[in-house]
């Protein structure tokens, strides 16, 4: 058996959201990310050129999806997920003050045998997100 073809980076993550209009106020306003696509089915944005954060209503997906260009199938998801965000380690502290600032609450804060440390919060929908310093793991 031969290995399979590389593989570049992650292009999209997705989270699913109660609320698309909330979800997009958060990640634009709070996170700072600028939206690329602000359609009625799903909110998209930048980060930072390296991939793209897609947000999704709960519940509005499960059918498949057809278009001219082809179909998307059917996807959803649940539940309080996590997620990272990987920002210089310099960045970290003022990212503390500007959550602060926002009134959103750090949950908790870890320092890794690397060197990286990461903060952890919320959005709006309880999902658990993470901002990471360069030193958690190999090759980050």
């Amino acid at each position: 058996m031969t290995g399979a073809p590389r593989i570049d980076a992650i292009l999209e993550t997705v989270l699913y959201v109660a609320d698309l209009d909330r979800g997009l106020a958060f990640f634009r306003d709070v996170m700072g990310l600028p939206v690329l696509s602000d359609q009625e089915r799903l909110k998209a944005f930048d980060v930072n050129g390296r991939g793209v954060l897609l947000l999704f209503e709960s519940g509005a997906t499960t059918e498949t999806v057809r278009f001219p260009g082809g179909t998307i199938p059917p996807h959803d998801g649940q539940g309080p997920v996590h997620m990272a965000f990987a920002v210089a380690a310099g960045a970290l502290e003022p990212w503390r003050r500007h959550l602060e600032a926002q009134g959103v609450a750090i949950e908790g804060e870890a320092t890794w045998p690397r060197g990286g440390r990461s903060l952890y919060f919320r959005d709006p929908d309880g999902h658990c997100l993470e901002l990471a310093t360069p030193g958690l793991w190999d090759g980050y």
